[in-house]
């Protein structure tokens, strides 16, 4: 006696737009590492003292202000246009970041330096993530770290260890 396999089929809402194909999608992920940086390489890279960029800070004064990366080049995304070439060496690949996941602002700061010919990549998770792992921030009164979310990021005695991925 045969039995066939029941013939409905469900569909997860996940999956009602079923994935790319591999070639398709190895090809959107490799270009999205492309124009992305995360927080935790970022940290990696400034911290081995040669990071092969300039980091940007893309806010306001008063974000600034507020607190920024050690090393971060304050050039808010209004001011590039003027400032850029002043600040920036069009030979050093520059990476922008602003406040956080849900704010666009180191989007914008990225296309107004590409449009200028820099080679841009953006910080994913802004200052947001960076003050969430654990990563110093530097004020008019000084540095300043908070301990890293454990939602964001290992945590614990070896804070300094890496995610893994």
């Amino acid at each position: 006696m045969t039995t066939t396999a029941p013939t409905t089929t469900h569909t997860s809402p996940a999956l009602r737009v079923p994935p790319a194909g591999p070639s398709a999608a190895a090809a959107f992920f490799a270009a999205r590492l492309a124009f992305q940086a995360d927080v935790s390489d970022v940290h990696a890279s400034l911290a081995s003292g040669a990071p092969g960029f300039v980091l940007v800070d893309s806010r306001g004064s008063a974000g600034w202000e507020q607190g920024h990366i050690p090393g971060a080049v304050h050039l808010p995304t209004a001011g590039i246009p003027a400032r850029a070439p002043e600040l920036l060496d069009p030979a050093v690949p520059v990476i922008t970041y602003c406040w956080g996941p849900g704010c666009d602002g180191a989007t914008r700061a990225a296309l107004a330096l590409a449009r200028l010919g820099y080679r841009v990549k953006e910080m994913i998770g802004g200052i947001e993530y960076w003050i969430r792992e654990g990563f110093a921030t530097e004020t008019a009164a000084g540095t300043e770290a908070r301990p890293a979310d454990p939602l964001t990021c290992p945590a614990g005695p070896d804070e300094d260890a890496a995610c893994g991925c």
